[in-house]
């Protein structure tokens, strides 16, 4: 099962209990709390708090239009070079290659800011490259969700969408690389910690399509993580305090192969074993994604 947000026939966004990872069955129980709330509370509550509301099929409904499992001033923030894979790709696209084998190996992961709410795609809503890069790749991640006393509460599926072209000119123009508008996609929804019997043995499945044909695809598994979840987790909240919670991309090993670039009309497609699928077509450029936006509310 999943909490996860929703748009209702009536065009009301809830919480709620999602019955399955799949999108296309399982049915939504409403819960009575917003997923900042729930990432308020102590592992032990959300569980007691899951089990409870499992329990009132009575009040499902068929599953509704998903959207990103992020509200209220929950942040999502990102790490890098936490897979071998990852430290040889921004080695390729850097002019200043060494520094990304010294975060590898460093004691202190790499971290940074990735967004809020109002910045994150749900699924089947778009993601967006940026128009002053030439070249912008998806990075699928798995997710993990982390309550306001530093607990892995859940995993969710994540796209740390990356300009290279960016960051490879300059390491301090990271932020401009990774946080601007239509760059992080989450979803389908929090699978909740205690339903995932090992996070460092899942597959991550991602294909890209266009004009209607598998352009890329690849697989890695969560084991190939030089870092530990818990470990990322306890550096994020080291002089720092996440009321709401917050919801962390552990980094990448799918990375596609210099000179692959994402393309207006793409249609990017993540799995992770037991966490669903999250898929987000792309667009360029600041004005596009808010017209898409509109048009696919996430």
């Amino acid at each position: 099962m999943q909490i996860v947000r929703y748009r209702a026939a009536d065009g009301k966004v809830s919480p709620g209990l999602l019955s399955s990872a799949n999108q296309t069955s399982g049915h939504i129980v409403p819960l009575d709390r917003a997923v900042h709330d729930i990432l308020n509370l102590r592992l032990y509550e959300i569980r007691a708090l899951v089990e409870k509301a499992s329990q009132t099929a009575g009040d499902s409904q068929p599953v509704a239009n998903l959207l990103a499992p992020i509200d209220g001033d929950t942040e999502v923030w990102a790490a890098g070079v936490t897979y071998k894979r990852s430290e040889e790709a921004r080695r390729e696209e850097s002019d200043t290659p060494d520094i990304y084998t010294k975060v590898y190996s460093a004691e202190r992961p790499e971290l940074f800011f990735k967004g809020l709410a109002r910045r994150v795609s749900g699924p089947n809503a778009p993601i967006a490259v940026r128009a002053d890069s030439t070249w912008d790749v998806p990075e699928p991640e798995l997710v993990i969700a982390i309550n306001a006393h530093g607990e892995i509460v859940g995993y969710t599926v994540g796209n740390d969408v990356s300009s290279r072209s960016i960051e490879g000119e300059n390491p301090l123009y990271l932020p401009q690389a990774k946080v601007y508008a239509g760059s992080c996609a989450l979803g389908p929804g929090i699978t909740p910690a205690w339903e995932i019997h090992d996070p460092y043995n899942l597959t991550i499945h991602m294909s890209i399509e266009r004009a209607g044909r598998t352009h890329w695809q690849g697989q890695t598994s969560t084991g190939d993580l030089k870092r530990r979840l818990d470990e990322l987790a306890t550096f994020l909240f080291r002089e720092n305090e996440f009321p709401a919670g917050a919801l962390l991309c552990t980094g990448t090993a799918l990375v596609p192969e210099h000179p692959f670039t994402l393309e207006p009309g793409d249609v990017v497609e993540i799995a992770i074993d037991s966490l669903g699928v999250l898929r987000n077509s792309v667009v360029r450029g600041k004005a596009a994604y808010i017209a898409a936006r509109k048009a696919t509310p996430s």
